[in-house]
């Protein structure tokens, strides 16, 4: 089976966490994704969303990981907005079962904040959004 390269955004000041839980995911043997290290790790100089579409074209699907502050996270909505212009496609991630999470900035009305778990993240992957 070919694993799908898939984009990850989530908030680096609060979610790391959360993103490392699913490079976790993305190693299992049945994972329908893989995913490579396009964090940025060093400040970028220049025009960084450039530097940061490149690194999301060489995806065919972003996920975002949502959190309680991820709607005040600029990079989260600059990277989900990056995007929608480049109509690829993207979901949402309900990132802590515990607490209230909500949409970047730049999200759609419509975009849903799916559950995760293994079961509905394969098939998210696989289309069913």
């Amino acid at each position: 089976m070919s694993k799908q390269p898939v984009f990850t955004s989530f908030d680096f000041d609060h979610d790391e966490d959360l993103r490392n839980l699913l490079i976790g995911q993305s190693k299992n043997p049945d994972s329908p994704f893989e995913m490579s290290d396009w964090s940025i790790k060093e400040p970028l100089t220049g025009d960084w969303k450039e530097k940061v579409r490149k690194r999301i074209n060489k995806c065919n699907l972003m996920i975002v990981i949502c959190s309680e502050y991820t709607g005040s996270a600029s990079g989260v909505s600059s990277e989900v907005k990056m995007a929608q212009e480049e109509e690829m496609p993207y979901f949402l991630l309900w990132g802590r079962s515990d607490i209230n999470c909500v949409k970047p900035q730049s999200a759609r009305g419509n975009d849903k904040i799916y559950k995760w778990t293994w079961d509905n993240l394969k098939n998210l992957i696989a289309g069913a959004r």
